[in-house]
């Protein structure tokens, strides 16, 4: 680890606190423009201007493009097509739900790795991962369950499911990063999963795009911009900060999509939110902490 991750984990904090500012605005942007552009065209202008800069930061790493030479071009596309999906999922989820739900259903992620690590590295099952995994469930009843009845009317219902469905890809895209990571750079993987993610949105063209007004481009630009933003904020948080240092501060991220809601869309948090909020958090950070603070005691 290089010593300034160990000497500047301060940096590393307010790095991920920024991050997460910067990920809520993009959504932000994403759902003022939702009933006015179609998802596709949303994650081609989300993708296209991330890359500014992202390939800027490159540079000022001497990374680019000498940095994007790979050695496992099937690994890439299989992680970015996975996380193209995802966005897409999450991009039609955050049209019809609250940005503060979206985020916390996005919150699954680090379960639905655990469990891929059982089905498909070969990981052992615990009986801290099982309790992981009943909490977030329960969470995700507590959320969903109460909206069902009438979510046929608003789409709420279609909305938690590509939620979930994002959650799903997107810990699927990370447990193929894991693999790949041992010989591709951190810079690689980020660009060509946003230049695919980019094409994806472009394929999406024939099937009918918007006439975009100056203020929905401006908007759509300014997603772009963030997105690539809150990429590199995290990327450089987890070289100034241990991940263990950073793990409490993921939670902090929940407090700017409920801001977000009440200020911008008026959409007040919900009072199962609140209730899910605990279960979800809970089996959250035990899949997190799992591998790092509970195997020692499991071995004694």
């Amino acid at each position: 680890m290089p010593q300034d991750a160990l000497n500047r984990p301060y940096v590393g904090i307010w790095l991920r606190v920024l991050s997460g500012v910067l990920f809520t605005g993009m959504l932000v942007c994403i759902k003022a423009v939702s009933d006015a552009v179609p998802v596709g065209q949303s994650v081609f202008f989300r993708s296209l201007f991330a890359l500014l800069p992202i390939m800027v930061f490159l540079a000022l790493r001497r990374e680019f493009p000498q940095g994007l030479a790979t050695r496992r071009p099937l690994g890439h596309a299989l992680r970015s097509g996975l996380g193209a999906a995802a966005m897409f999922a999450s991009f039609a989820a955050v049209a019809v739900l609250p940005v503060a739900e979206t985020t916390l259903l996005a919150q699954l992620t680090p379960i639905f790795m655990a469990l891929g690590g059982v089905l498909l590295l070969g990981e052992r099952f615990t009986w801290v991962r099982a309790l992981a995994m009943g909490l977030a469930l329960c969470g995700m009843a507590v959320l969903v369950l109460p909206n069902v009845g009438g979510a046929s009317q608003s789409g709420q219902l279609l909305g938690y499911l590509l939620a979930v469905l994002s959650a799903l890809l997107t810990a699927g895209a990370l447990l193929t990063v894991r693999r790949i990571s041992r010989t591709e750079t951190p810079g690689a993987i980020a660009f060509y999963f946003i230049l695919v993610s980019a094409l994806a949105g472009l394929a999406t063209l024939p099937l009918g795009w918007a006439s975009l007004s100056p203020e929905v481009l401006s908007l759509l630009v300014l997603a772009g911009l963030l997105g690539g933003a809150a990429h590199i904020a995290m990327t450089l948080a987890f070289r100034y900060a241990e991940a263990s240092r950073l793990a409490p501060f993921e939670y902090l991220a929940l407090i700017w999509p409920v801001l977000a809601d009440w200020w911008l869309f008026e959409i007040p948090a919900s009072h199962h939110f609140f209730l899910a909020l605990p279960f979800m958090l809970g089996g959250v950070a035990l899949a997190a902490l799992e591998g790092r603070r509970f195997k020692w005691p499991l071995r004694r």
